[in-house]
C-alpha cells in the first residue's frame, strides 16, 4: 500500500499546536505573555476539513487563551480541544474508547517527544519537515513544509482530495 492511499481512509485529524500549527517559536513580552504565530492557510484548511465532515481534534501541552480562541474561531468545538495536556497518550486512550475509532482512520500530526506515544498508535502518523529526528523516524508521511508554515494544510488537502 503506498503512502497516499493511507490518506484515503482518514476520518479523524488530530493536531499538536506548537511546532505544527505554529513554528515552535515564542515571542516573550516584558509582562511574561507568550505570543505564537499561526498560518492563515492552515486555518482555512481546518475550516474546509470540518465542512467536509472530518473530525478535527487538538491535543496540546500549551494552554494559551489566544490559541484556544483561534481554534474555536476556526470552528473546532471546545469538546475537541485538549489543552494543558502533559501525557497525550491518556487523552488518546480516552478518545479512542469514547468514539471507538479504528486507528487506520486517524491521522495525527506532531513534531516532538510529547507526541511520540500517540503517533505510535494511529494509522497515519505525520509530521512537519522540521520535526525532531525520532518523530520523523516513525512517520508514514513527512510534510515537505515546516511547522507553522502550511504543513497542516498539506495533509488536510491530501485527505480531502483522496476522499472524493
Amino acid at each position: 500500500m503506498n503512502t497516499l492511499s493511507l490518506f484515503k481512509q482518514i476520518k479523524v485529524l488530530i493536531f499538536d499546536v506548537d511546532g505544527v500549527l505554529t513554528n515552535s517559536q515564542l515571542l516573550i513580552l516584558e509582562d511574561g505573555s507568550l505570543l505564537r504565530q499561526m498560518n492563515t492557510r492552515d486555518g482555512y484548511a481546518i475550516k474546509q476539513a470540518l465542512e467536509e465532515g472530518l473530525e478535527v481534534f487538538i491535543i496540546t501541552g500549551g494552554k494559551s487563551t489566544g490559541v484556544l480562541k483561534r481554534l474555536e474561531g476556526l470552528g473546532i468545538p471546545k469538546r475537541c480541544i485538549y489543552a494543558g495536556i502533559q501525557r497525550k497518550i491518556e487523552v488518546w486512550e480516552e478518545l479512542t474508547a469514547h468514539y471507538q475509532w479504528k486507528p487506520e482512520t486517524v491521522l495525527y500530526m506532531g513534531d516532538d517527544f510529547p507526541d511520540y506515544e500517540v503517533m505510535q498508535q494511529v494509522g497515519m502518523a505525520c509530521c512537519p519537515s522540521d520535526a525532531v529526528h525520532e518523530i520523523k523516524a516513525l512517520c508514514k508521511y513527512i510534510s515537505p513544509i515546516k511547522g507553522g508554515e502550511g504543513c497542516v494544510r498539506d495533509v488536510i488537502e491530501k485527505v480531502i482530495k483522496l476522499k472524493t
